[in-house]
């Protein structure tokens, strides 16, 4: 009996890692997403805003996630931190550009 709830503790706190790394990757993504709107705008400071926000959610699902996802996670806080460092210093395309590579990591990161 101890062996099963064992395996299901263990089960299960598996699955909950996977939905809380979920859960920083849908939010990431709702601000990165919102970085490359601002940034098309030529909103520079709403920019880093929302990339400073995605930048948390990534650094917080890539210490839970693994593998291929975390990999992607990685590389999509690279690409924020270059959007915050281009958008601190007004360089609005750069920016966008940044957080839109940050987007397609993020969103690979949750189709591994």
């Amino acid at each position: 009996m101890k062996k099963i709830a064992s395996i299901f503790a263990a089960l299960l706190f598996i699955f909950s890692t996977a939905v809380i790394a979920e859960d920083h990757s849908a939010a990431a993504l709702e601000h990165a997403q919102a970085a490359v709107e601002h940034g098309k705008a030529g909103h520079a400071p709403i920019l880093v805003q929302h990339a400073k926000l995605a930048l948390e959610h990534t650094l917080a699902g890539s210490l839970i996630a693994k593998g291929a996802p975390k990999n992607h996670l990685g590389a999509a806080s690279k690409s924020l931190q270059d959007a915050i460092d281009q958008g601190t210093l007004e360089q609005v395309e750069p920016a966008t550009k940044s957080a839109e590579e940050a987007v397609v990591h993020i969103k690979a990161s949750t189709t591994n």
